[in-house]
């Protein structure tokens, strides 16, 4: 048996009871900590089982080689992300003030980081892309597709490409930065990064869709078509204050004002 072979099946079988099911467990965490210790390159299906504490041969009884293991963890880091999307996915979420809003966010994120199998899912995937079988550039862009609904949310006057232009710049640079946090071997400089996450990504959004504070929302008016806060009052209607956008030209009343901005 060598750790290069190929495996259609990440499982040679399914633990049926709760014993085999936490050392398959065991098994996929201390695959983790060596990969991330030593590189999956030169980790070995011993030194996995010597870490978690099993014969290799009871390692064998449920991944033929390194590669299943990799790809059962890859499974499990899924299964955790949707379980996390399920989570923060709620009305009641939402409304949230938005800076409350993407604490939450990354803290729920974070958390699913300290997970051994999921830390290394993320840092390998941006460093080791072609050796995922299941993971691909949708569950980045499941994370976009969120963001976006959640932009629509807090301001349904802004156009489709603009709020998922602004949920792709949001996630990338976050992941960028989480990323960067979770090579840190300081745990605090890895929480202080980490930290700085939603900070920057509230002085990025405000300007397009508020900040809920204090129980009432701030309002930033700008164009709904094509966002610019370059704008100039342009009388009334129908009681209401009509602005004209300096950028494209285009008048609009902004169904979401609650007061005249200043």
């Amino acid at each position: 048996m060598t750790d290069d072979s190929c495996s259609s099946s990440p499982l040679r079988r399914q633990p049926k009871q709760r014993r085999g099911q936490q050392r398959v467990e065991k098994i996929l965490e201390a695959a983790a900590l060596v990969f991330d210790e030593v590189g999956y390159e030169a980790a070995t299906t011993h030194q996995i089982a010597e870490r978690a504490g099993t014969a290799i041969g009871s390692l064998y009884q449920f991944f033929p080689d390194k590669a299943a293991i990799f790809n059962a963890m890859e499974l499990r880091h899924t299964e955790r992300v949707a379980a996390l999307w399920s989570q923060v996915n709620t009305e009641e979420y939402w409304r949230l003030p938005l800076n409350e809003m993407l604490e939450k966010l990354v803290l729920a994120i974070g958390k699913l980081f300290e997970h051994p199998v999921s830390r290394v899912m993320f840092i390998e995937f941006y460093t080791a892309r072609d050796r995922f079988q299941t993971i691909d550039d949708s569950m980045t862009q499941g994370a976009i597709d969120f963001l976006s609904n959640i932009l629509h949310q807090c301001n349904p006057a802004l156009l489709k490409d603009q709020r998922d232009l602004m949920a792709e710049v949001c996630v990338h640079s976050g992941n960028a930065l989480m990323l960067a946090a979770l090579r840190q071997p300081d745990e605090e400089r890895r929480r202080n990064i980490t930290q700085q996450i939603p900070v920057l990504l509230v002085a990025y959004l405000t300007p397009h869709v508020g900040d809920q504070s204090h129980g009432h929302v701030m309002n930033v008016m700008i164009c709904p078509h094509c966002a610019s806060p370059d704008l100039a009052k342009n009388g009334r209607r129908r009681g209401k204050q009509c602005y004209l956008c300096k950028a494209c030209g285009r008048q609009f009343v902004n169904p979401r004002l609650t007061s005249e901005p200043s």
